[in-house]
């Protein structure tokens, strides 16, 4: 399809650059009034996963699915979740994998690539509840496998899910995990290493001998960690493997449902390759929107409750984008 011109001008003028629209809106904003159900479900291989629900009884169901070491509390699936239940979608925000503030049963951990929990969600919610529309919305990681889930399942997927919404998604896991290693960037990584070695520490107690917890002083890259941790603990052979397997871009061709890719040019988190215009241009349904600035899962409004990626998903979900 073609590319969308965007309407973002750009949030408030302290904000001047990608780092402040991607860290102050996390800091500051307070999304309220968003009140969960929330329901455990059990996976095929024995391990868990905790859904929040808002539920009205409403025809029309929007599944969030947050980003790397996010869960359903994030302010970006609270915002999301306030405005789409306000226009008469019924919400359901997952946790991934020892995201719900519980450690996950099994080994293996959540990832970039997995798309079989997700497929458990849907699955879920159609088997037990009755919909007529699904739409799929996913931040930074969960952009991702939402748009893997949409491209491997294709013309498979349940005839309920209507549309995906991607914002701020490293669609190219390998080009956007180096950009970690930019000295810029060194707040991101660490934030975001501290977080996963705690529960690695976890799983490393829990299984003997399945991780070698001695490898972090090996690690001087965020493609090392991904060599000695993220690949081994998900089933991946190694770092190539997982950005392989793990990149939406490898499996986006296979969409066949309209979908949106909203990623913000100065975005300190992704790389131009995670943006495919030449894959817009020329498939039927994927539209992708790359407005200057907005940070990464940032998109603030001067005069607005909502963000703009908030507001751009629900007019991409209704149709009148």
């Amino acid at each position: 399809m073609p590319l969308l011109k965007s309407a973002y001008l750009g949030g408030p003028a302290y904000l001047y650059n990608g780092h402040l629209q991607t860290i102050i809106p996390s800091l500051i904003r307070k999304v309220t009034d968003v009140v969960y159900e929330r329901e455990r479900i059990t996976l095929p291989d024995g391990d868990f996963l905790d859904l929040d629900w808002i539920d009205r009884g409403q025809n029309r169901l929007v599944i969030l699915t947050h980003g790397l070491e996010g869960n359903s509390s994030r302010q970006y699936i609270l915002g999301t979740a306030k405005l789409f239940s306000q226009d008469g979608y019924d919400v359901l925000a997952w946790n991934c994998r020892s995201c719900s503030g519980e450690m996950n049963s099994q080994f293996r951990l959540y990832n970039h690539g997995e798309i079989d929990d997700i497929a458990s969600v849907v699955a879920h919610a159609l088997r037990t509840k009755s919909y007529d529309e699904v739409v799929l919305v996913g931040y930074s990681m969960g952009g991702n496998i939402i748009l893997k889930y949409l491209g491997v399942h294709g013309n498979a997927i349940p005839a309920a899910i209507k549309k995906g919404i991607a914002i701020s998604s490293p669609t190219d896991l390998g080009a956007s995990a180096s950009l970690l290693d930019w000295p810029t960037n060194r707040i991101y990584r660490n934030r975001f290493m501290k977080k996963l070695i705690r529960k690695l520490n976890q799983k490393a107690e829990r299984f003997p001998g399945r991780l070698d917890m001695d490898k972090l002083k090996e690690v001087k890259r965020w493609r090392d960690f991904d060599d000695f941790f993220s690949a081994p603990v998900n089933g991946y052979l190694n770092a190539d493997d997982f950005y392989q397997q793990a990149s939406a871009i490898n499996f986006m061709p296979g969409i066949t449902v309209p979908v949106l890719l909203l990623n913000a040019q100065n975005d300190p988190l992704l790389s131009s390759e995670c943006s495919p215009d030449w894959l817009a241009k020329a498939h039927k349904t994927i539209y992708l929107e790359t407005p200057p600035t907005g940070g990464h899962v940032g998109f603030m409004l001067s005069r607005d409750t909502y963000t703009y990626a908030e507001r751009r998903a629900l007019a991409f979900a209704q149709g009148t984008i």
